[in-house]
């Protein structure tokens, strides 16, 4: 089998692009482009060939390397279905369970709407590699721009069901106001006050925080916490359902 190379990226302010490399190919594939420069940057320096590009969603971050990307590559496009109007230079439409193969890789297509109504997950069960775009990040989840605290929860629901080792490749480098947040939420969690020394050592030594684990999240993440007794406690929110602990806790990160 082979064996699926991944490079990040950096981009704009905090944005995370992801190349997906495939030696044995020499294929590759790039997850949300917000702008192309960086990305030939590295394709033409490791020689690599574009061919592909997977959107998350239709924000402007995620695909605004697109149309300059397929032009001077001739790559495709895929996004969601749903989101089709939305997502430039479009070629390949997909849906919520669609398998779909890339240089022999099988990608398990996830909707995970919430950010935004179309946004979907890119997962690889053999690689144990997921790409969630802006739905979770380092200890955190993104805004609800279209979607409810319903719908977020659901989703955040799904990846949190991935087993736990797998990889989590989230759209922006958020993990040191997420790790802060977190303890505002759950000061006595001993998982989360270690995770959140680690955090501040590597970003002062200029590391990326990605990618994260399902089983990091489930320990250190309020979103993902949301059945914590201390969170519920310090929310006076001990009988409340889960999305309501979580609609709350996403109303109090709102304005945090």
């Amino acid at each position: 089998m082979s064996e699926l190379k991944i490079e990040i990226v950096p981009a704009l302010k905090d944005n995370y692009i992801y190349l997906l490399h495939d030696a044995d190919s020499g294929n590759t594939a790039v997850i949300d482009p917000s702008v192309p420069e960086p990305v030939i940057k590295v394709l033409e320096e490791r020689g690599w060939r574009l061919t592909h590009i997977f959107n998350n969603h239709h924000h402007w971050d995620h695909t605004g390397g697109n149309l300059v990307l397929k032009k001077k590559t001739g790559c495709s496009v895929t996004g969601f279905a749903g989101d089709a109007a939305r997502i430039d230079g479009i070629d390949h439409q997909v849906k919520d369970g669609d398998v779909i193969k890339w240089s022999g890789f099988d990608i398990k297509i996830m909707h995970i709407p919430g950010h935004t109504t179309g946004a979907i997950a890119y997962y690889f069960k053999k690689q144990g590699a997921v790409f969630v775009g802006d739905t979770l990040f380092t200890m955190g989840c993104g805004r609800l721009f279209e979607g409810s605290p319903e719908m977020m929860f659901k989703s955040l629901s799904r990846i949190a069901k991935l087993p736990k080792k797998t990889q989590i490749f989230s759209g922006h480098e958020y993990a040191e106001g997420g790790a802060r947040f977190a303890l505002m939420m759950e000061p006595e969690n001993k998982a989360l006050q270690q995770r959140f020394k680690e955090v501040v050592h590597w970003l002062d030594l200029g590391e990326f925080i990605q990618p994260t684990t399902v089983k990091e999240e489930l320990e250190t993440n309020p979103f993902l916490r949301v059945r914590s007794k201390e969170i519920r406690k310090n929310l006076n929110m001990k009988k409340a359902s889960d999305v309501e602990v979580f609609a709350e806790i996403r109303k109090i990160k709102d304005s945090y």
